[in-house]
């Protein structure tokens, strides 16, 4: 059954078509992610949706009793109020949350039992807001609103959105500021929710854990995929083909119809008119529109034989000690990922090396020839009062590139400020517009050293993707704070975790590979504990009782029949199956220009490669038991 539906769907922002006669829908229980390009109208559908603000043109109709509860990408407060208060209030909607109840009555402060919390008699509303508080990690509840950094209000709003029951959450950003073990959390919570979600997140393994449907907003229309992220993006793949397959027979109809046109016509007869028009439809259809993506060019300066030299950093706040005796040396061409709890001291390391504060004790060097881009995580250098273009003149008026110099103007342009958008107010532009300006202010810059803190917030898929393509070229050291898992696993090669009383620990690799390392610790301390518990509970008394009392024997590790069977078999099949998807590829090449029967083939593909991957699956299970048996003989 669908919440939402909207049809026709018109909406314009100043000379910006946002939205051009385009439909949607939300049914029950999907969860569904909307990507796009920033300043496109992504926020804006948010709001159409939630009943904030209206087509210019097109209906949107919600059904009776929907319940919707809305995180907007900036959330307002009530100065004066606390922490706790302002997520209290009646509805929440002062918290800048908005409750928006399309029900005569409300189960304020109930979060029901299919909505992952259940309630229990003595757990009132306000233990909840606190128990949700400090999923976000915020425990000081009596904290006024005002004191709060960017981070901080977001997740509390977070907290004050999740408080209610609802039928449709929509989150925009909900990602952006939580660290890895909340982030964990909000996925572990949307999994379970039987409601339905519509967000906005640029975090792409969140995406893949979460979406069963990618939504796409794209030059004004809307297109639908019902997968999550990673087939998201092979289906996309599937009909830009299909796109560009029709283009082809069109341009080859074309051409035989403009020579019939060039022949010219005999007669002006009904048949041959009805021919001209047929001609003229073809002629003025659009064809497929390539994406304009953002263009990075590596302009880092040269990096002398001294980068940047930490020795024995420490640095506090009061009785919190975020780092202590802390040494590293940046090597040419590092890659280093700084992860930890919010509020545990990555973005102070960040200051320190760019000089923006001091260290309590220990020195930073910093080579002569070190030119750094810092890319902090509030925009602070950024004066919106100015136009976009005298923005970035004030970094540089030219920059030189692989093809040479390149003008500001030339530069807004690759990333996708057109003339049109130049003499803009920044003011006016949305929050992703202006962190991508942002971006771009500092590489025109050309630095050599390259720090990012938190990057991936508010910076759409297809930026963070040529970004990261940019950081593979990149003639420098790139030092970022992330949470971004995917982004971690794509860029760095080292990561320093920040562990609690001053504690940095370097492991090596991306986030995967950290995690892996802290698994195993884990599993080393389980080991470490059993076996510990094991020689105390073997005393000489309990070694007496086993006198004369035969040791168990171990079972043995065999195959059952079935998996002999299977182990005999599986190779051919998972060849096999491998040379039916290599086949339907071939036939999908073929039939591009036919519509229903590649979407046919399409179809058959995905089955056999599910197919396949539970055979692999199987095939790595069976390797493993026959690897253990052949150890024990």
């Amino acid at each position: 059954m669908s919440l939402v539906t909207i049809e026709h769907l018109t909406k314009s922002y100043t000379e910006r078509l946002l939205f051009d006669n385009t439909d949607f829908s939300i049914g029950e229980g999907e969860k569904i992610g909307l990507i796009g390009i920033n300043g496109t109208g992504k926020s804006t559908l948010l709001k159409v949706v939630a009943g904030l603000e209206e087509p210019d043109e097109g209906t949107v109709v919600r059904r009776r009793n929907l319940n919707i509860r809305f995180l907007p990408q900036n959330p307002q407060f009530i100065p004066g109020d606390t922490i706790l208060q302002s997520i209290l209030r009646e509805n929440l909607g002062s918290t800048g949350t908005l409750d928006i109840s399309h029900t005569d009555t409300l189960q304020a402060g109930r979060i029901q039992s299919d909505n992952f919390f259940d309630y229990r008699e003595g757990w009132d509303v306000e233990s909840q807001a606190k128990a949700f508080l400090t999923k976000m990690g915020i425990t000081d509840f009596d904290a006024k609103v005002e004191t709060l950094s960017g981070g901080q209000r977001k997740r509390a709003a977070l907290a004050g959105v999740l408080l209610q029951t609802a039928d449709l959450l929509i989150l925009d950003e909900p990602t952006n500021h939580l660290d890895s073990s909340m982030a964990d959390w909000l996925e572990d919570y949307l999994k379970k929710f039987r409601g339905a979600v519509l967000m906005i997140t640029h975090d792409r393994y969140f995406l893949d854990s979460v979406t069963n449907r990618i939504v796409e907003l794209d030059k004004g229309k809307l297109y639908s995929y019902q997968t999550n992220y990673e087939g998201f993006l092979k289906l996309k793949a599937e009909r830009m083909d299909i796109a560009l397959a029709s283009e082809r027979k069109r341009q080859s109809i074309l051409r035989v119809e403009l020579e019939w046109m060039q022949r010219g016509a005999r007669a002006r007869s009904t048949k041959q008119k009805a021919h001209i028009q047929r001609y003229e439809a073809l002629r003025d259809q659009k064809g497929p529109e390539d994406d304009r993506e953002v263009e990075l060019e590596s302009v880092s300066s040269r990096l002398g034989r001294m980068t940047v030299e930490l020795e024995h950093i420490s640095k506090s706040y009061g009785s919190k000690v975020l780092m202590k005796d802390f040494t590293y040396i940046f090597l040419k061409n590092d890659r280093i990922g700084i992860i930890g709890p919010n509020g545990s001291g990555k973005s102070t390391l960040m200051k320190i090396i760019s000089g923006w504060i001091l260290p309590d004790s220990g020195s930073v060097g910093v080579g002569q020839t070190v030119k750094m881009g810092y890319f902090s995580q509030e925009n602070e250098a950024m004066n919106e009062g100015l136009k976009v273009i005298d923005y970035i003149k004030s970094a540089a008026e030219y920059v030189m590139t692989q093809e040479g110099r390149i003008s500001a103007s030339q530069m807004l342009e690759r990333f996708l400020f057109p003339s049109s958008v130049q003499y803009t107010v920044i003011s006016k532009l949305s929050g992703g517009e202006k962190r991508r300006l942002y971006l771009l202010r500092i590489l025109m810059e050309a630095p050599n050293v390259l720090l990012l803190d938190e990057p991936t917030n508010d910076l759409d898929i297809r930026t963070l993707t040529i970004l990261e393509d940019y950081l593979d070229s990149f003639q420098g050291i790139v030092i970022a704070v992330s949470h971004d898992r995917y982004f971690l696993d794509r860029v760095v090669r080292r990561i320093f975790a920040f562990e609690g009383q001053g504690k940095v620990v370097q492991y090596e690799g991306g986030f995967t590979d950290y995690q892996a390392a802290l698994e195993q610790r884990e599993a080393d301390r389980e080991t470490l504990g059993r076996d510990g518990n094991d020689r105390a509970r073997t005393t000489p008394a309990s070694n007496e009782s086993r006198k004369g009392k035969p040791r168990r024997k171990e079972g043995k590790l065999k195959f059952s029949y079935q998996e002999q069977k299977d182990w005999e078999t599986i190779e051919d099949e998972i060849a096999a199956l491998e040379g039916r998807i290599e086949e339907l590829e071939k036939q999908m090449e073929k039939e591009a220009s036919n519509y229903s029967k590649l979407n046919e083939l399409i179809a058959g593909k995905e089955e056999q490669e599910k197919i396949l991957e539970e055979k692999m699956e199987r095939w790595i299970y069976l390797n493993d038991l026959a690897d253990r048996i052949a150890a024990q003989e």
